[in-house]
């Protein structure tokens, strides 16, 4: 497809062997209801195609490359594996105005593609921004979720503040988040591997340690600033930008959906992540379907657990493709 007036779209050579990511890329044009420009999205899609669905979505800076660790025990398990890279990262389009990204945009750009694959019975894995985004899509299509399953994100509920700013009292560090949201607010470009290396805004429950040619993939997306502006401004869409598009909105219609969610629903955290760390007690006392389920705590683990536990993941998701099986 032509690329849209105001979009970048990274050159395919920046992804040419990339360490342990041979997957090629699959391209879907999704919309949004409020803005008339389709937009090119990658994802990879491998496994069987008879394999139960999982969808893993990744959040902030990252992209698809943060579920390398875990995309080949999920195959070999038999799953059909949907990892897409949500506008503004990976291969899929990078629109270079930041009022061009918002949290209502990313659920409808990310169901666009769920409704195009026509996914059914799925498990869906969602971390960082990956959760907030693939939460609201479940809460849009619950009949077509099997399951969820949550590392180290959330979903803030306007509704119950309190509890919020209770559950946030129990981080190691509550103020990391604004923090990190108020240095992402100040840069004008970002050096994405170096960012993960130091903890994002020198959080170290955030930190995460990459070799050369890992930190060379998460960089390949990004040429130059002009791509970079979802980066830039992902950590400030948590906050309300007038009544009509203030994200409060979709968070509370997803949670109205969600805290009477009845299939299995699991957490699996690392603790010593200051930014979303502490989620896991909350969405466990809030959603029905978390009861009885195998939830894990890593007293080691931190922000972006996909790098640091994966084995564990994959573990959480087989149990839960498990024991949705139909029939």
């Amino acid at each position: 497809m032509e690329i849209p007036a105001d979009v970048q779209r990274t050159p395919d050579e920046r992804f040419v062997d990339l360490a342990d990511w041979p997957y090629q890329p699959s391209y879907a044009t999704v919309t949004a209801s409020d803005i008339d420009i389709p937009l090119r999205l990658a994802y990879v899609d491998v496994g069987p195609e008879t394999g139960r669905s999982v969808l893993l979505l990744h959040g902030e800076p990252t992209w698809g490359y943060l579920y390398r660790k875990m995309i080949p025990g999920l195959v070999e398990a038999g799953c059909r594996v949907i990892v897409p890279d949500l506008i503004g990262f990976g291969r899929s389009d990078k629109p270079t105005q930041k009022s061009d990204y918002t949290y209502a945009r990313h659920i409808d750009w990310v169901s666009s593609l769920v409704e195009q694959l026509d996914l059914q019975d799925t498990v869906l894995f969602g971390q960082d921004w990956g959760s907030l985004i693939g939460m609201a899509v479940v809460a849009r299509y619950p009949e077509r979720f099997a399951a969820v399953m949550i590392g180290n994100g959330g979903l803030p509920d306007p509704e119950h503040r309190d509890q919020m700013m209770a559950a946030q009292q129990t981080s190691p560090d509550p103020g990391a988040f604004l923090r990190w949201q108020q240095h992402a607010g100040q840069l004008d470009s970002m050096n994405v591997s170096e960012t993960l290396r130091n903890g994002l805004a020198d959080i170290p429950g955030a930190a995460i340690k990459l070799t050369d040619a890992e930190a060379a993939a998460y960089d390949a997306p990004f040429p130059d600033r002009t791509y970079q502006a979802g980066p830039l401004i992902f950590p400030a869409l948590a906050s309300p930008h007038g009544d009509e598009g203030s994200p409060f909105i979709q968070f509370a219609q997803a949670w109205r959906v969600l805290e009477t969610w009845q299939k299995p629903f699991l957490c699996r955290f690392g603790a010593i992540d200051p930014i979303l760390g502490y989620f896991d007690h909350h969405l466990i006392e809030r959603i029905p379907g978390s009861t009885g389920q195998p939830h894990q705590r890593f007293a080691t683990g931190g922000h972006f657990i996909q790098e640091q536990e994966p084995d564990a993941l994959v573990d959480g998701i087989l149990h839960l493709v498990h024991q949705t099986q139909p029939g």
